[in-house]
């Protein structure tokens, strides 16, 4: 069954087709490589698809082949394009990356996820909350009942576990879905009271708006972090203060690894020539988006999750030193 209907937005997202050949793909074995690709992302002013059309793009340049990011409704939905095929490449948090393979996933429930397997480390998504300065909310307790807080796209990892955490807190809230660019015009027009973000920092449109006006970028408590850490499957995280011109300070937050993620049928040399790419050249991933500071070799220890998929495993284990275990690889 495909699964594009699914879609909140089916657009292709700077597709190219250009030249190129570093010296794996050079050496690869081609066959059953696909003359093109998609990448599941998430929506437009999000930091998935920044980063994932950006790294899309580089490896469509680097192996010659027509390739490109895609909008999606985030983490739950890549992982079900990735699982049917629809998509041959996405990106996913761990805590939804868990629950498509328990097959709790709400774009197909019941439907166990196996066929995403894991392909290299992203980086950690912070857990942050953004108001105008003009509403006076400095912290989560300042939050009034009934507050319109946007959560980002429906199923998407803010969506997923933002509104339970912040019922975990106490705050009463009125739900708003949408992409992160719509969200944060709405904030900026009063129509929302807050936007609670889980991306990768900087997130576009949050840099966006403080070009455009005054914000608060609001940090948790020491009490409001160790709440968070008990109840959900996130670890301590410190925005830097360098990543936004509204910081002043570190601000204390949670977070949550991301990974690319591939459908586990596709060739082992494709993926692993993506890999390399990917994993070869840190300065041309920071060229893409500054959350790729984490995206290095020795954080691939961060899956704990996913089966590896073979291609990208062979990368880890004679790159990178990786104690990948048989069991933890698809087909082994």
């Amino acid at each position: 069954m495909k699964l594009h209907n699914l879609l909140t937005t089916s657009a292709m997202a700077a597709a190219v087709t250009l030249g190129g050949s570093p010296l794996l793909a050079q050496d690869a074995d081609r066959t059953g490589w696909p003359e093109s690709f998609t990448v599941g992302t998430a929506s437009q002013g999000g930091t998935y698809f920044a980063y994932g059309s950006g790294w899309a793009n580089l490896v469509a340049e680097e192996l010659g082949l027509s390739g490109g990011g895609e909008v999606t409704g985030g983490p739950m939905q890549n992982m079900a394009l990735v699982h049917t095929g629809d998509a041959s490449f996405g990106m996913t948090t761990m805590g939804p990356a868990a629950e498509s393979l328990a097959g709790t996933n709400p774009i197909a429930p019941g439907l166990e996820m196996d066929n995403a397997c894991a392909m290299f480390p992203m980086y950690q998504t912070p857990f942050s909350v953004t108001a105008l300065s003009s509403s006076g909310i400095t912290t989560v307790a300042d939050i009034p009942a009934g507050a319109k807080i946007g959560f980002g796209p429906a199923g998407s990892t803010s969506d997923t576990y933002f509104p339970r955490i912040m019922e975990t807190l106490g705050v009463d809230f009125e739900r708003r879905n949408g992409g992160w660019t719509d969200l944060g015009s709405q904030l900026q027009d009063g129509l929302l009271d807050v936007i609670a973000f889980a991306a990768g920092v900087p997130v576009p449109a949050v840099s966006q708006l403080e070009v455009q006006t005054d914000v608060n970028i609001i940090e948790f408590t020491a009490d409001e972090q160790a709440k968070i850490i008990a109840d959900f499957p996130v670890a301590e995280f410190s925005i830097a203060a360098d990543t936004y011109t509204t910081l002043t300070a570190d601000a204390r937050s949670v977070s949550m690894w991301n990974f690319s993620i591939a459908n586990c049928d596709l060739p082992e040399s494709f993926v692993e020539a993506v890999v390399d790419i990917v994993m070869s050249d840190n300065d041309r991933m920071l060229g893409i988006h500054k959350a790729a500071r984490s995206t290095i070799p020795e954080n691939w220890d961060k899956n704990a999750v996913l089966m590896w998929h073979p291609g990208a495993a062979k990368w880890f284990k004679e790159n990178a030193g990786a104690d990948i275990p048989d069991s933890m690889i698809k087909g082994l």
